[in-house]
């Protein structure tokens, strides 16, 4: 008798609330700092065009299609009937989403100039994996952000979240240092800078 298949029970665990959007003063004045480190060193990538890895709702996707203009963007995820609702209501004919993992990309060697995991590897369960696939695909750079941690879970600590779990949040299966990313990065191509917009670790790597 053969046995049933293998259920998939992976799903995104990206972000529990809309930081982006957020009308907190405080996550306004944190993700401010952040995006400003992301814009800047995505303009010193200046791709023609992205691959955004763990994409979840896609918004950062549909900014960077919308910076293209005719660039091609795609952002991937694993397959969730959230997810693929908001991507319904983000649209543009240089943009595409696509439910896949980030283990085994759906892509040919070389096929974007920039290869993104913006607060992905913390996620995922075999980050160097992830990482070789996406210098796979990638024909000039990586751009990749995590929560700088032990900071991260301090600051969790000190604001009474996830106390049991000792700071950690939820979904966060990796933890790194800025240097110990740092080193990690180098692995994986020329670290060509380094941001720590607080309290994240950004880098940008040139690949090939």
């Amino acid at each position: 008798m053969s046995s049933a298949p293998a259920v998939d029970t992976r799903v995104p665990t990206g972000n529990t609330f809309d930081k982006y959007g957020s009308t907190n003063p405080l996550v306004r004045r944190l993700m401010a700092g952040f995006q400003d480190s992301l814009e800047q060193l995505f303009e010193r990538a200046s791709p023609d065009s992205v691959l955004d890895v763990g994409c979840g709702e896609g918004v950062l996707t549909l900014r960077w299609a919308q910076r293209l203009q005719s660039g091609r963007v795609v952002g991937i995820d694993l397959e969730d009937p959230k997810l693929e609702a908001e991507w319904a209501t983000r649209t543009r004919a240089n943009l595409e989403f696509r439910a896949a993992g980030s283990e085994e990309l759906p892509f040919a060697d070389d096929e974007f100039d920039l290869v993104a995991a913006i607060e992905v590897l913390e996620h995922v369960s075999e980050p160097q994996r992830t990482l070789a696939e996406m210098q796979r695909v990638a024909r000039r750079h990586l751009l990749v952000s995590v929560p700088h941690e032990p900071l991260w879970r301090v600051l969790n600590v000190l604001r009474g979240a996830y106390l049991r779990e000792l700071g950690n949040t939820p979904g966060h299966r990796n933890h790194w240092s800025k240097r110990g990313f740092v080193r990690m990065m180098e692995r994986h191509g020329t670290v060509v800078e380094v941001r720590s917009p607080f309290p994240w670790t950004m880098l940008l790597v040139r690949v090939g």
